[in-house]
């Protein structure tokens, strides 16, 4: 447990939109609509909800999703951070707060352009740009703050939400606890590849 506190509060200041470094972030270029490539049915304890996936303009985002879903890895990793107005956070801790071990860093696509907007789901990262891995999060509002930018490497889209929305608002208003920790668990059951919805 005392191992994964460090990456608990880095974690913390994930998704934030404050400053990454002193160097000047690329600027973005015009944004590509989101493609629904493939799409995940994800339950959980509080319900489920449909990801659609772009593996067209996000290709190492997108793909690095894919391969950890088809993979069974966030099969009982938590919703791990929930702010309300803001976003709920998954994809890297197991019960009580275990980190599961990931594959190495990815790239981060966010000067692709595409927005945070309320529903999209975007990669958790640390204050390095390019140091995404498993955690993701959905955005309960639109959150320009965290796009790319001149002065701010972004978090990077890769999908949206097009079914479950309400089941997004339920969890990102569950009481928390210290770096915005649920009090009671929200588990991850599966995510399992489905067949895309009109949207």
């Amino acid at each position: 447990m005392n191992k994964t506190l460090p990456l608990l509060l880095c974690f913390s200041l994930t998704a934030c939109g404050g400053s990454d470094s002193n160097e000047t972030a690329p600027p973005p270029i015009q944004a590509p609509e989101l493609q629904a490539d493939i799409c995940y049915l994800m339950s959980t304890t509080m319900g489920d909800m449909t990801l659609a996936i772009d593996l067209t303009n996000m290709p190492i985002t997108g793909n690095n999703f894919k391969n950890y879903a088809d993979d069974g890895f966030y099969t009982d990793t938590l919703f791990h951070r929930t702010i309300n107005n803001f976003v709920i956070q998954g994809g890297g801790f197991t019960s009580g707060l275990v980190a599961k071990p990931s594959n190495d860093p990815i790239i981060n696509e966010a000067n692709v352009g595409i927005s945070n907007k309320r529903g999209t789901i975007a990669m958790a990262r640390t204050n390095a740009p390019d140091s995404a891995t498993t955690q993701f999060f959905v955005n309960v509002l639109d959150n320009p703050q965290l796009d790319a930018s001149s002065s701010n490497y972004g978090y990077a889209v890769f999908g949206k939400v097009i079914d479950g929305m309400d089941v997004v608002d339920q969890i990102s208003i569950v009481k928390t606890g210290v770096n915005d920790v649920p009090l009671s668990e929200i588990l991850i059951n599966s995510v399992i590849e489905t067949s895309c919805s009109s949207n």
